[in-house]
C-alpha cells in the first residue's frame, strides 16, 4: 500500500518538499475551517481576503516553528556521530 502511494506524482512532490507541502495541507485547512466559522458574520471581501491571507501566514509560521525541532534533531545525530567515530588521542604521559 505505502509503495503504491510513494509512486503518486503528488505524493512524490510532498515528500521532496515536506516543509512546503505541510504549509499548503495546514492552509488549506485553516481557510476551510476560517469560511466555515465566518460565513454568517457578513465580511467585506477586502477582509475576507486579508483574514485569508493572514491564515495562510500562521499557518506558514507554524511549519517553520516545527521544521526548528527538525534542525535540532538533525544537528544532535551530528554530533553523536561525530563522538562516537572519532578516536580518541593518548595522552602523551601514557
Amino acid at each position: 500500500m505505502l509503495s503504491q502511494m510513494k509512486s503518486v506524482p503528488p505524493v512524490q512532490w510532498a515528500m521532496r518538499h515536506p516543509r512546503l507541502a505541510a504549509w499548503i495541507v495546514l492552509s488549506v485547512g485553516m481557510v476551510a475551517l476560517l469560511a466555515i466559522e465566518a460565513r454568517d458574520v457578513g465580511l467585506l471581501p477586502g477582509q475576507w481576503l486579508a483574514l485569508m491571507t493572514a491564515a495562510v501566514l500562521v499557518a506558514g509560521a507554524c511549519v517553520w516553528i516545527i521544521s526548528w525541532e527538525d534542525e535540532d534533531e538533525v544537528s544532535d545525530t551530528e554530533v553523536g556521530d561525530a563522538a562516537t567515530v572519532a578516536p580518541s588521542e593518548p595522552k602523551s604521559g601514557e
